[in-house]
């Protein structure tokens, strides 16, 4: 353990990450498993990037969004798939003090960035489903621009604040993360300092960046059911909900995960568990997401045709 000295103690210049608490006999196997599930995210999100912007079919607010939300699913997998690449292929499940903390503050400004967008595009199908008539002169490309940006400047200025409290924290004991990625309550877990008040920030700021998001979210398509159960002919209900399907199994499956993964009482009687959870979030939902759009949607199936 490469530590340095400090007062009395140490401080930890490095972590070792536990994993899934696999053994040196699994690392091959989990090596072809991962390299396999980032080429698959990285290809299909690439591709849906390319078609949104080379399609013209494709330049309407609902792709725009998804563009943005393909985009982030590609940094969000390259942000903790190669780090367990590289253990995995060579053993070494060391990072950095430093890197821990890059990792985790754009893991979380990325988390977070994925909760607006998932609202903002909630917000898309709901005027597009409700408000047929008015949706052009409300979702104009000038307000796809701004909701866009606000997502991602909103998900990292967030989570700058708590990336400003957890890098100010002290590490002078263990150095191992019961984990695969450098999250937040797995790193304050080791330190040495009082971290009653960070733990307090984190929720809060976790509760305010994530809550309005899923209300939005929620209320949205509590209101496009309510649309679409009133529609009086069948072809139309389905049609209406076809539209925003894609979205809504998107949405659930990331919200589920999510909210599985920190509602759960974290305490070591729950770890596995909740690495299961936040491999959903952090690999898996990045790895379905452009399958689950592109599979029940004509437009982009068209556009792949093309």
């Amino acid at each position: 353990m490469a530590n340095q000295e400090w007062e009395n103690g140490t401080v930890v210049a490095e972590f070792i990450f536990l994993d899934f608490g696999n053994g040196p006999e699994l690392d091959c196997l989990l090596f072809l498993v991962f390299l396999l599930i980032y080429f698959v995210t990285i290809t299909g999100n690439t591709c849906v990037v390319v078609l949104v912007v080379v399609n013209q079919r494709l330049h309407t607010p609902m792709y725009f969004f998804l563009g943005n939300l393909a985009c982030l699913e590609i940094c969000y997998s390259s942000n903790i798939l190669p780090r367990m690449l590289f253990s995995y292929a060579g053993g070494d499940r060391r990072i950095s003090v430093r890197g821990c903390f890059t990792q985790y503050y754009f893991f979380g400004c990325m988390a977070a960035t994925e909760c607006y967008l998932l609202a903002v595009m909630s917000y898309d199908r709901y005027l597009a489903v409700c408000e047929p008539l008015h949706y052009p002169s409300h979702m104009d490309i000038k307000l796809c621009l701004r909701l866009g940006t606000a997502s991602w400047v909103s998900g990292f200025v967030a989570n700058s604040i708590l990336m400003f409290l957890i890098s100010n924290l002290d590490f002078c004991g263990p150095n191992e993360i019961d984990h695969f990625f450098c999250d937040s309550f797995p790193v304050i877990k080791l330190s040495c300092s009082d971290t009653r008040v960070v733990g307090f920030a984190i929720s809060v700021v976790a509760g305010g960046s994530s809550l309005p998001a899923f209300l939005l979210t929620f209320s949205s398509y509590l209101y496009i059911i309510v649309t679409v159960v009133n529609i009086p002919s069948a072809n139309g209900r389905k049609k209406a909900f076809s539209t925003c399907s894609s979205h809504l199994i998107a949405v659930i499956l990331f919200y589920w995960s999510i909210l599985s993964a920190y509602v759960l009482p974290y305490h070591d009687t729950h770890t596995l568990p909740n690495k299961v959870f936040s491999a959903f979030y952090t690999i898996l939902t990045p790895l379905v997401n452009p399958f689950i759009y592109s599979l029940r949607n004509k437009e982009i199936k068209k556009a792949l045709q093309k």
